[in-house]
This record gives structure tokens, sequence and C-alpha cells, in this order.
């Protein structure tokens, strides 16, 4: 089969495609065929070196790119009967340390990473759920807020803020987002009752004269740290998906740094529950090394999306 893999690391010329052989279910696991890969950036700080450089996985000749996937389900390991061949799956790959990703024709998962995909949602969209939106309900699990409690996200126009939006919402949340101009719009059709300027010089300033004393919580998919941290009442929470940007805890405030797993039965309530799910424009596999570049770009709304 093939599949895409970073040769060493650097920029996007490194990623190679390749013919490997096809891989199999073990015991627990599940073979998909994939249908649609999302392109993340945790993929381009695998590709790049950054993640080994960090101590978050050892160096490898060949390491695998890619940990979302939507596709159908190939060849059942032993064990496996939550699933069946031919099933419309979604699944996470969560390990860094691997010599194949999900940009392949073929992965194979955990079962206990998949879950039914819905009906009637395209595999290009239902690609982008797992890991983003996974990433926004367990960071959101880790603030444990109350219904009605404030919470500033930043970042929200991106895949993950996006999906914090509306997850919020969903659980009773009034919701401050940190957002363009251009995105104010559609972050307030997510279920945004504030909006900050991402532009603005003081964010806690303008937080604060919208809530006053500080919000309850931050969910920080920016990576703004400290900047972020000000916005939060004395003895709040702060969360971030950025790893290294983790503030000092001041104000008896509380700080998490939300590392992604997988987790079927999680993305199974996600896939359910009609999300807003954007893709920016899909590619062939082969042209992954394009899709880096245009991601490292910046200004995409949504994902971009690779097909086998």
């Amino acid at each position: 089969m093939q599949a895409v893999v970073a040769r060493g690391y650097g920029g996007s010329e490194v990623l190679e495609l390749v013919t490997v052989p096809l891989p199999e279910a073990g015991p627990g696991q599940v073979r998909i065929r994939v249908e649609a890969s999302t392109v993340n950036p945790v993929d381009l700080a695998t590709r790049s070196g950054a993640l080994v450089e960090g101590g978050l996985m050892a160096a490898r000749e060949r390491t695998g790119i890619g940990w979302d996937v939507a596709g159908v389900v190939d060849r059942l390991g032993a064990g496996v009967t939550a699933f069946a061949p031919e099933q419309r799956v979604i699944g996470l790959r969560d390990l860094l340390d691997v010599s194949l990703g999900t940009y392949a024709a073929y992965v194979v998962l955990d079962a206990t990473a998949v879950a039914l995909a819905q009906p009637g949602v395209a595999a290009v969209a239902a690609a982008t759920l797992p890991l983003n939106g996974l990433t926004a309900v367990q960071a959101l699990d880790l603030l444990d807020l109350a219904t009605g409690d404030t919470v500033l996200v930043t970042g929200a126009a991106g895949a993950v803020g996006g999906l914090a939006v509306e997850l919020a919402g969903r659980r009773g949340l009034r919701v401050c987002a940190q957002v363009g101009v251009a995105d104010e719009e559609f972050t307030r059709s997510l279920g945004a009752e504030w909006i900050v300027d991402r532009e603005a010089s003081d964010l806690a300033a303008d937080v604060r004269r919208l809530v006053p004393g500080g919000v309850d919580g931050v969910l920080d998919t920016a990576g703004l740290g400290i900047r972020a941290l000000a916005a939060v009442r004395t003895r709040g929470d702060y969360v971030t998906v950025v790893g290294g940007s983790a503030p000092i805890p001041l104000r008896g405030i509380r700080v998490h740094q939300q590392w992604i797993s997988a987790d079927g039965a999680a993305l199974a309530e996600l896939a359910a529950m009609d999300l807003t799910l954007r893709v920016a424009d899909v590619l062939p596999l082969e042209r992954a090394a394009e899709a880096h570049d245009l991601l490292a770009a910046g200004g995409i709304r949504g994902r971009l999306v690779l097909v086998p």
C-alpha cells in the first residue's frame, strides 16, 4: 500500500510517498481502509523534529504522520466484537513514535480508539473530528466548570477553538471568544456570547470589561499562556492544549496542560452531536507536502484533508 512518511526531520521536503506492506490487525485491533485523513498542526511539529527536541518521542529514520482517520472497517483482530467489516468509522492514533500514521491507504488502530461514523457525514468532514473534537472535550473536562460559568476560548476560530466554543455552549457555559473581526459572526453562530479582538493589545483588560472580575476558566487553544491567565478570576481554572505554554499558576489559579488521548466512547458521543465540521480543502495523499506548506502559511479556517 501507499503511505506518506517523514524521512528524517525538517521542512515539508522530508515527506515521502512510499510503498509498504499492508499492516495486519492484531488482537483487539481494527484495520481501516482509509477514506480521509486530516492535516493537523501536530503533524507539522512531528515532521519538523520539534517533538523529538521536546522529548515527546524518540528520533527514528522513518516517522509515520497523521492522527485522524475516517474510513471503512477492513479487518478485525481477535476479540473485537464492537465493529463489523464494511462499517464506516472514525478513529484517532495517539501514539507518536510509530513508523506509519494515518497518511496511508490502510491504518491499524486499537478498537478502543475507534467509533462508528455518523450516517450522512462525508468522510472528509468526519475525519476532522477525532483529534480536534477530543482535544476540545477533554480540555473542557479538565476545566470542570458548572452550568452558567464563564469561559474564555482563545483561538476560537480555529479547528479546536471552534469546537470548544460549540461544546462549551452546549454545556451551558457562557463563552467569551477571542477571534479576529472577520470571524466574529461565525463564532457567534457557534454560541459565543462575547467577542474580544484577537489583535487587541491587552486581552485580559478587554475580557474583564465584559466579565467583571475575570472569567471562571480559560481554554487556551492559541498558547497565549500568561496573557490568557490574566483574564481568569482568582482561584479560577486555566487549560492549555499547546505543549510548553502552561503559565505559572498565579493567584491560586489551577493550571492544566491537556494532552490528547484516544477515546472511542467519547468520540462516538461527539460524532452523534452534529457538530460544525469545517473542511478547508481536500488534496490527494501524494500532495501531503503541499498541504503542510498551506497549513504552515496560516489563515486557514477548518482543516485540510488528504484522500488516498
